[in-house]
């Protein structure tokens, strides 16, 4: 694996963030790290800003997850993209796969979301809904649906409370939304949980494989 050169000490982390904008930095070549760690960070939607800090909230105890294997997975109601609100409660007695993911338009999102779309009456035979969870707002999800034709359900958790509520965890030192799926069985039990950043269509052959086999 090729080295990855470290800042020198005449160079903070913020101030080199701040030298590039969220678009420069994303569009840029990494010729020194393999392509595959490249793609990592492009499911990132930046913010520009100076201060580049861990946040206060990222503690030891922020990364373990509250929802577990065994576990009721906490109800919500949320908005989808057409503003509808949508319960939890309301697949309950079929399976439901809800994963969430950072954002939509990123490029592991956009993966990931195709990825289940592709494979979606594979979902279907096998009786389980799918419902995608991010803090984007509804009319970001009904444009990201529209354009890739996403024929299940996307939710806005404007805030972020529900992912707070499952304890999903961050990445990137708690500076990037985790990816993170669950199946629910037919009573609302959790039992797969899957965590997978950086290879965001590997969610949709895991939660398959399980519930296939179940």
């Amino acid at each position: 694996m090729a080295s990855i050169p470290l800042p020198t000490a005449k160079h903070s982390l913020p101030s080199l963030l701040h030298a590039q904008t969220p678009n420069t930095l994303l569009s840029q070549k990494l010729p020194n790290l393999p392509k595959s760690f490249q793609s990592q960070f492009c499911g990132v939607k930046l913010s520009h800003s100076s201060n580049f800090a861990v946040p206060s909230s990222f503690k030891k105890s922020s990364i373990l997850a509250k929802v577990s294997k065994g576990s009721v997975a906490p109800s919500f109601s949320l908005k989808d993209q057409d503003g509808k609100t949508v319960s939890l409660s309301k697949f309950k007695g079929k399976p439901v796969v809800v994963y969430f993911y950072p954002a939509d338009e990123t490029p592991g999102c956009t993966k990931q979301a195709c990825a289940f779309r592709d494979s979606y009456e594979k979902f279907k035979k096998a009786g389980a809904e799918v419902i995608g969870i991010s803090g984007d707002d509804p009319s970001s999800h009904k444009a990201f649906a529209k354009k890739y034709r996403l024929p299940f359900t996307l939710l806005s958790d404007e805030g972020n409370k529900v992912r707070k509520d499952w304890g999903v965890p961050a990445d990137l030192f708690g500076t990037l939304p985790g990816r993170q799926t669950y199946v629910l069985d037919k009573n609302g039990v959790v039992q797969l949980i899957y965590n997978n950043q950086f290879q965001p269509e590997k969610h949709i052959d895991e939660t398959l494989k399980f519930l296939q086999s179940a």
